[in-house]
C-alpha cells in the first residue's frame, strides 16, 4: 500500500515520501516532518543530511552522500563523474565504495545512508544489495526533475520491488537546502 500526501518544500502535487518497506508491503508514505519517529530523529538526520549537502557542494554534480552506524559516519561520498570520467561515480556510490574498502560488506547490514538527492535507480539497487536499513534523502526525484535531467523512478518503487531487502526511507530532510545548489528551474 502507498499513499502520497503533498510535501511542504514540493509544488502542491510533488508527493514525497517517508516509506517503511518491510517484507512484501509498504506502510504509508509521508511528508518526513509527519512521521511518527520525526520528533527523535530530525536532529540526527539534520546533522548527516548537513555533511552529506556539504559533500555536494564540493561535487562535479551536487550530489553527497555519508553512511552512518551507531551514530558514527563510517564514509562519505560526493559525485565525481567528471573528474573521473566516471558515469557511476555517484555520490552514493562513491561512499559505497569507500565503506565497503574500509570496513567490508558487514558494516554496510543495516546501517543509514544520507544523500542529498533521492537517489537514482542505479544507487537505490546498490543500496538494496548492500543491505542499508534506511535511507534518508533530501530533495525528490519530481523536486530534481524541475532543475535536471532525471529517470522518473523513486525509490520506494524500486524498493517495494525488492522484499529481500527491507528499507526504511526517510525523504524531505533539508530539500530546499538541497535544491539551492542546482540552480533557478528550467
Amino acid at each position: 500500500m502507498s499513499v502520497f500526501s503533498t510535501c511542504p518544500h514540493c509544488a502542491d502535487t510533488a508527493p514525497t515520501r517517508r516509506s517503511v518497506i518491510t517484507g512484501l508491503a509498504a506502510a504509508a508514505v509521508v511528508p518526513a516532518a509527519a512521521a511518527p519517529a520525526a520528533a527523535a530523529s530530525s536532529d540526527v538526520d539534520e546533522r548527516f543530511m548537513r555533511i552529506a549537502i556539504a559533500e555536494a557542494r564540493r561535487a562535479d554534480y551536487p550530489f553527497g552522500a555519508v553512511i552512518v552506524r551507531d551514530g558514527k559516519s563510517l564514509a562519505s561520498g560526493r559525485n565525481l563523474g567528471r573528474t573521473t570520467d566516471d558515469p557511476t561515480a555517484h555520490g552514493e556510490m562513491v561512499a559505497i565504495r569507500r565503506a565497503l574498502a574500509r570496513h567490508g560488506s558487514k558494516a554496510l547490514k543495516d546501517a543509514t545512508i544520507y544523500t542529498s538527492g533521492e537517489p537514482c535507480a542505479m544507487c537505490m539497487g546498490a543500496i538494496l544489495w548492500c543491505g542499508f536499513g534506511r535511507m534518508v534523502f533530501a530533495a525528490s526525484v519530481e523536486q530534481l526533475a524541475t532543475r535536471i535531467n532525471q529517470i522518473m523512478i523513486s525509490s520506494a518503487d524500486l524498493a517495494a520491488k525488492a522484499p529481500y531487502a527491507p528499507i526504511s526511507i526517510t525523504g524531505g530532510v533539508l530539500a530546499d537546502e538541497a535544491m539551492k545548489l542546482f540552480g533557478p528551474p528550467r
